[in-house]
């Protein structure tokens, strides 16, 4: 799994790219844990193989991985749209009419909470693959649309 999702991730992702990922980069297994889940790979493990500039919002996982990130969301415009990129769907941000979440791995892709559309921007609902910015606003246009149901 890991393979590939590295291998999908370096197909789409220059050196110089941006990549905000929304929680949960690695889960490392802690002394006693559960066999057979979780690695004893570190984060720097990950990312010395992965193409991009990481942004990483602290995910529910994310406390015991080495990683260390202490952002809890962040709030971006990028193609005349205001997004509001947070971990958990439950923590979506109603004043914004575009929240990119993930922790819900393929649970559902997109949905309507109030006036807010969730997006959910995880590999596991796109073919383990990276999504890009105007992949997401071309899936979100083409919902509210009413094509994509």
């Amino acid at each position: 799994m890991n393979t590939t999702i590295i291998k999908n991730h370096n197909d789409r992702v220059k050196p110089e790219d941006t990549v905000f990922f929304l929680g949960d980069f690695c889960f490392k297994n802690s002394s006693g844990g559960k066999k057979g889940e979780g690695t004893t790979n570190t984060a720097e493990d990950y990312l010395k193989q992965l193409n991009g500039r990481f942004v990483f919002i602290k995910g529910n996982h994310d406390n015991n991985n080495s990683l260390h990130t202490c952002i809890d969301a962040v709030n971006i415009t990028l193609g005349g749209h205001e997004m509001y990129l947070v971990h958990r769907p439950e923590d979506f941000h109603e004043g914004y009419k575009i929240n990119l979440v993930g922790h819900v791995h393929n649970a559902w892709k997109i949905k309507q909470v109030g006036k807010s559309t969730l997006i959910n921007v995880g590999t596991d609902v796109w073919n383990f693959h990276p999504i890009t910015i105007n992949e997401i606003l071309k899936y979100y246009h083409t919902w509210k649309s009413g094509v994509i149901k």
